[in-house]
Formats: structure tokens, sequence, C-alpha cells
């Protein structure tokens, strides 16, 4: 018992939503083929330090808060191992997203939005709760919400 409370004193403890806030934002000169990139940065505003790990999980929203299809995948399946992103008071963990925002998939409208636009994100972090951060600039997110994620990484 003695050993994992050592491990948890020297990993600290997971980011709670309530400790962070964010953005997610289109990378500039990331449009092409079809495809976008949107940079999710997420950074610790409380007074202690926490972690993050592994993809983000996350989910699209509309205007109002309603939840929209999202479907997160890997950006890179089996390829890279998840490292444990320590943040000190006011520092960032960022991930990126791929998406087509205007190539509809199976099932979806052709000759019109493919999805709802979305305009927040709702991420949940390792630890409790979540933070909901805006889309900017608000986007489609086609392929039923199809999100490629990269892991986190230091900001």
């Amino acid at each position: 018992m003695i050993p994992a409370l050592f491990a948890a004193v020297a990993l600290g403890v997971p980011c709670d939503g309530s400790a962070l806030r964010g953005s997610f934002s289109v990378v500039p000169g990331s449009a092409g083929a079809g495809n976008i990139v949107y940079r999710l940065r997420l950074v610790n505003r409380s007074s202690t330090a926490c972690w993050l790990s592994g993809q983000p999980r996350v989910e699209l929203l509309d205007a109002t808060g309603r939840k929209l299809p999202t479907a997160p995948h890997p950006q890179r399946p089996g390829v890279g191992t998840a490292a444990l992103i320590t943040l000190a008071p006011g520092k960032a963990a960022s991930a990126s997203a791929r998406f087509s925002p205007d190539v509809p998939g199976t099932g979806e409208p052709v000759g019109r939005r493919c999805e709802p636009k979305a305009y927040r994100l709702r991420v949940r972090p390792n630890g409790n709760g979540s933070v909901v951060v805006r889309i900017v600039p608000p986007t489609s997110v086609c392929e039923h919400g199809s999100l490629a994620l990269s892991l986190w990484q230091h900001a």
C-alpha cells in the first residue's frame, strides 16, 4: 500500500475540468484536400499541478449546447505511446484534430452542409468533470463527426 501512495504523490492528480480553460481553433494554412486541422489547447488555471494523458475525450456541441454526432478516433492508430503531460499552474497541453468540414460521408446530404455546425467542444480530461471550449471558427464535422485526434503533448 505504501508504494501506491508514493506513486500517487509522484504522479500528482489528473486534471479536473474545473481547473482548465482552453480553445479549439483552426491551424492557419492547414485546409486542403477536403480536410482541415484544428488545435485543442487546454491551460491549467488552478494553483496546483495536474496531468493529462492519452487521446482527448471530446464531444461536439451546437450553438445551444446540444450534442452533435461525434466520432473521435486516433490520428495514428497503433503508433506512439501516451505520455503523462504534467501541467504546472498556467501551463498548457495541446492535441490536434484532423477532419473534413465539407466532404459528406455515407448517409450525409450532398450539396449542402453534411452535419450541423459545431460551435463548442466539450473536453473530458482524465480527472472529473469537463470543460467546454469555443470552436473558432464554428464548423461542420462531416462523416458523422469523425475527428482524427492526436495524443496530448506539451504546448
